[in-house]
C-alpha cells in the first residue's frame, strides 16, 4: 500500500508539473512601458502584417476590409479555424486591450485571459516584431471602425480541441531567431524582418512536419496548401526565377512576368503589400534572392 501511495503521489506531481509547464507565461507589461504608439506608423505595420487579410469579414472589399469583424474560415488538417473579431469594439473585439495585451498575443500567442492561441495565428513569425511596432499597431487598430459581430468558435477534433496541446506544441516549436543568417545588407536585413516576421511568408511557403512545425531545412521551398487543395509554390531561387524587379512588380500589381495574376489568398496579400513603401517591396525581393536555393 505504501508503494501505491508513493506512486500515486508521484503521478500527481508529474501531472501538476505538466500543467505548470504547459501553462502560458504571464505578460510582461514592462516590455512596453514608455512606448507611445503612432497610428501613421502603425498603418504600415498593419498592412505588412496582413491583419485585414484574415480578420476582415468574408468577401469584404475596399474600405470594408478595415472592419475587422472576423469570421473567415481556414480549413487545415487539424480542423477549421475561424478568425476572431479584432475590431476596437470593447466587448466583441479588442477595444479593451492594452499594448501589452496585444504584444503578448502577437509575440507569445497568449490571450489577455491567459489562454493559448492556436498557431493558425502566426505568432511564431510575429515574435520577431519590435515593441515599438506593437505599440504603433495598437494605436492604428484603435482608430478603425468598431463591429459587434461575435467571434465564432473553431471546429477542431480531439485532441486538438484541447488548448493544453498548444502549450506542448510551443515547447517543441523551432526557435525564433533569424533563419537567414550571414552578412546582410541593410536592404536585405529589412527584407528579412518583413518576410520572416511581419509578413509571415513562411507560414504558407514552408512545409511542416506531422506536428505542424515549420521545416527550417526547407525554408520557403513550397508546401501543400493547408486546405488540402493544391500547393503553395516555392519562392527560393531554385524555383522562383524572376528578377528582383519582377518580384517587386508582382508584389505591387499582382501580375507575373508571364502576364498571369495572383489569385486566392495571395491576391489579398498583394493588395496589402502594395500599400507599403516601394522600398519595402524591394527589400522583400532582395531577401528572396539571397535565400539558399532549395528545390
Amino acid at each position: 500500500m505504501r508503494w501505491f501511495s508513493v506512486l500515486g503521489l508521484g503521478g500527481v506531481a508529474v501531472a501538476i508539473g505538466a500543467v505548470l509547464a504547459l501553462r502560458p507565461a504571464p505578460p510582461v507589461p514592462q516590455d512596453y512601458a514608455g512606448l507611445t504608439g503612432d497610428a501613421v506608423s502603425g498603418e504600415a505595420v498593419f498592412w505588412a502584417a496582413g491583419c485585414a487579410n484574415c480578420h476582415m469579414a468574408p468577401g469584404a472589399t475596399g474600405e470594408a476590409r478595415l472592419v475587422l469583424a472576423g469570421g473567415m474560415e481556414f480549413p487545415s488538417a487539424f480542423g477549421t479555424f475561424r478568425a476572431p473579431n479584432i475590431s476596437p469594439h470593447p466587448e466583441a473585439g479588442i477595444g479593451g486591450w492594452s499594448v501589452a495585451d496585444l504584444g503578448h498575443a502577437l509575440r507569445e500567442g497568449v490571450s489577455p485571459e491567459g489562454a493559448h492561441y492556436y498557431p493558425a495565428f502566426p505568432y511564431w513569425s510575429y515574435a520577431r516584431m519590435e515593441g515599438q511596432e506593437v505599440a504603433d499597431l495598437h494605436a492604428y487598430l484603435m482608430t478603425l471602425p468598431t463591429d459587434a459581430t461575435p467571434s465564432l468558435p473553431h471546429d477542431l477534433g480531439f485532441p486538438f480541441s484541447l488548448r493544453a496541446v498548444v502549450g506542448a506544441w510551443k515547447l517543441l516549436a523551432p526557435g525564433r531567431g533569424p533563419v537567414l543568417e550571414g552578412d546582410l545588407t541593410e536592404v536585405e536585413a529589412r527584407g528579412r524582418h518583413l518576410v520572416e516576421g511581419l509578413a509571415h511568408c513562411a507560414e504558407c511557403h514552408t512545409p511542416r512536419d506531422a506536428l505542424g512545425r515549420l521545416d527550417l531545412t526547407r525554408w520557403m521551398a513550397g508546401a501543400p496548401s493547408p486546405d488540402g487543395r493544391g500547393r503553395v509554390p516555392g519562392i527560393t531561387p531554385a524555383t522562383l526565377e524572376w528578377s528582383e524587379g519582377e518580384i517587386v512588380e508582382y508584389l505591387t500589381s499582382g501580375f507575373t512576368p508571364d502576364y498571369d495574376s495572383a489569385g486566392g489568398h495571395m491576391a489579398l496579400v498583394v493588395e496589402s503589400l502594395a500599400r507599403l513603401p516601394e522600398a519595402d517591396r524591394v527589400a522583400i525581393a532582395a531577401y528572396l534572392k539571397r535565400l539558399p536555393a532549395v528545390e
